[in-house]
């Protein structure tokens, strides 16, 4: 077969498997949740059965441990996270005011620096009107997902089959990988091993090791600023945490609102805004000299830039399901455009040397 006829056959395959994603993209995210969870837990389970254990035993114990683990922790943790967030949703419009008064004494300075005369009430009413939109839009996700009907019953039917859908992965684990190396092409088995192995490592790199990372940090920031006494401070905390996936961005925009909420929360109290600060700076110390070496080791991660690009267009096309679909996606990407560069150095049309007549200098 010639290399063009493999290239349109493997552009035909991969895009109606893209296809596919797109039109069940409806019913797809349990599956994706199942999945990431087998894939999180597999190495726990290959390693008890190496050790002489049934694997269905294994797969039984390790499963059932992780879900109630995480029940437990979600009914502690979402209560709280609730009531914080629709107190500061209640009361944005106050500090909305606060940083408008602390503003306004400088309106006619911005004024004639742009050299345009807005009026200080044109500028209040666009404030308040595109907050209100905002915390509007705000309230009707949280009520949406308390009591749309619709909302409940995929909630239900996403909690319900996650974990079939990973006991199965992972008890078949061994001969689903088996079934998709024999599909692979034999001339080129090697690269692909190679290939997946990198791909591998990445996705590896990133959802047992960074995700555990931005988990820690933000139980670390949620009880530390709430024990502080900042206001919405486990809402902040675990939304840093959140955050943390993009590297830099999350501890960034966790440091400001925080900063800015201590200021507005105790008048300008020096002490107050110094504690506060102090947290996340000894929170990056302990992340960066503890927590991220000991999770995730020598592993090599995705560069910023490239996670933030990968959940932006994956949410902007498929949702949330895009979402948890994009670091997949961005590590697979990020290996095959490495190995393509790898090959387009190595060939005749990168050589100084190269005619373009098909003569070799």
């Amino acid at each position: 077969m010639k290399p063009s006829h493999q290239i349109i056959f493997w552009g035909i395959a991969l895009s109606g498997f893209i296809f596919l994603i797109w039109l069940f993209k409806s019913m797809l995210l349990p599956f994706v949740l199942g999945g990431a969870i087998a894939y999180l837990l597999n190495p726990a389970v290959n390693r008890l059965v190496r050790m002489g254990l049934k694997r269905r035993v294994v797969v039984l114990g390790i499963l059932g441990c992780f879900l109630i683990l995480s029940a437990i922790l979600l009914a502690i943790i979402l209560p709280i996270l609730a009531r914080e967030a629709i107190g500061f949703i209640d009361a944005a419009p106050q500090y909305t005011q606060k940083i408008w008064s602390m503003l306004e004494p400088n309106i006619a300075w911005i004024q004639e620096k742009i050299g345009h005369r807005i009026t200080a009430d044109q500028i209040q009413e666009a404030m308040k009107e595109n907050i209100g939109k905002a915390l509007q839009v705000g309230k009707g996700v949280l009520g949406g997902l308390t009591t749309g009907s619709l909302a409940i019953v995929d909630f239900f039917t996403t909690v319900l089959i996650t974990p079939v859908v990973a006991y199965f992965l992972l008890k078949e684990w061994p001969r689903i990988t088996t079934y998709v190396h024999d599909l692979m092409p034999v001339t080129h088995l090697q690269t692909i091993s190679d290939l997946a192995g990198k791909i591998d490592q990445k996705i590896s790199g990133f959802v047992r090791g960074q995700i555990m990372v931005c988990f820690c940090l933000g139980l670390v920031y949620a009880i530390a600023l709430s024990i502080a006494g900042l206001n919405y401070g486990f809402l902040i905390g675990l939304g840093t945490g959140l955050l943390s996936i993009i590297p830099f961005v999350g501890s960034a925009l966790g440091l400001v609102t925080s900063l800015i909420v201590a200021y507005l929360q105790s008048g300008g109290e020096w002490s107050f805004i110094g504690i506060i600060a102090a947290i996340f700076f000894v929170g990056q110390f302990i992340e960066g000299n503890f927590i991220t070496p000991k999770l995730l080791g020598d592993s090599v991660g995705l560069h910023p830039l490239w996670i933030i690009f990968s959940l932006m267009a994956g949410g902007s096309l498929l949702g949330l399901l895009g979402m948890f679909l994009s670091i997949p996606v961005a590590a697979s990407i990020g290996v095959i455009a490495g190995f393509l560069i790898e090959r387009y150095k190595s060939s005749i049309y990168y050589r100084l040397d190269f005619d373009p007549n098909g003569n070799e200098g």
